[in-house]
């Protein structure tokens, strides 16, 4: 153990870790909030727009949570180093089937332990001691997706690790896994609903949570608890009860507006 370059892996994956939150955070909200706000202007969610000092919290706590991240990442190393646990080299050990499963198999085990560590935290008691600086954010930004407390940050983190107990990963897989992470954690608060809808004003892929999902959750924090997935909220009955309604109402300004334009331009 004292070859192996603590320091040196420390540094690693903690850079790995900011720049996967400054692309990802930072490259959503430059790329909705900035360069696409003008054109999809009709699909924001809430009216108001967040101020620059909610950003600048958000941002400061996102940092401390790169380093948490970062720490448990680079304990994750160190085990596979040492043994513990299985990261594999080379993706002929197990083959392409499990390389593909694998990476789906971490996505949806995520959305589980998520829907439940998330419900938990939102108990009275639970919710003060770790969980109340993310819903300071009631209006969310893209920034909102790492802005946790400590003892949040640790409890999002420490999934990898038990996942990886059970089951070999290729670092590939990994990659793939973290960084569907952070996009999905970064749109779904982005206060843009960017998933299309079908002609009913439905969402399209009704079993992925869009950011109207999400965004309710900030708005009525008892309800919405998933991240990827709608199935846990659905079987357990914690999903918003308007939530149609209101992904209806956001997803029909944008058609409503196109629909005025074409008339303003005489060609309907």
């Amino acid at each position: 153990m004292t070859d192996i370059p603590i320091v040196d892996i420390a540094l690693g994956t903690l850079s790995h870790d900011f720049f996967r939150y400054l692309i990802g955070a930072g490259g959503v909200y430059v790329l909705v909030n900035s360069g696409l706000a003008g054109w999809i202007a009709a699909r924001k969610i809430r009216r108001k727009t967040p101020d620059l000092a909610q950003v600048g919290r958000e941002i400061l706590a996102s940092l401390r949570t790169v380093l948490i991240f970062a720490s448990f990442g680079t304990g994750i190393t160190l085990a596979a180093i040492a043994g513990w646990l299985e990261v594999y080299s080379h993706i002929g050990e197990y083959g392409w089937i499990w390389f593909v499963a694998s990476t789906l198999l971490i996505i949806v085990a995520h959305d589980a332990y998520f829907y439940w560590a998330h419900w938990l935290m939102h108990r009275v008691r639970v919710f003060r001691r770790i969980h109340m600086l993310h819903h300071r954010s009631h209006n969310p930004t893209a920034f909102t997706s790492y802005s946790f407390d400590a003892a949040e940050a640790a409890v999002h983190a420490t999934f990898l690790p038990l996942f990886l107990l059970i089951f070999p990963m290729h670092p590939a897989a990994l990659l793939i896994f973290t960084s569907h992470m952070m996009l999905r954690n970064a749109i779904g608060h982005c206060g843009y609903e960017l998933f299309p809808a079908d002609r009913r004003g439905r969402p399209l892929f009704d079993w992925m949570t869009t950011v109207t999902h999400h965004d309710l959750h900030h708005g009525q924090a008892g309800t919405n608890f998933s991240l990827y997935f709608t199935w846990w909220d659905r079987w357990m009955g914690t999903e918003n009860p308007r939530y149609h309604q209101v992904f209806a109402e956001v997803v029909g300004r944008r058609a409503n507006a196109e629909a005025g334009a074409v008339r303003a331009d005489g060609r309907a």
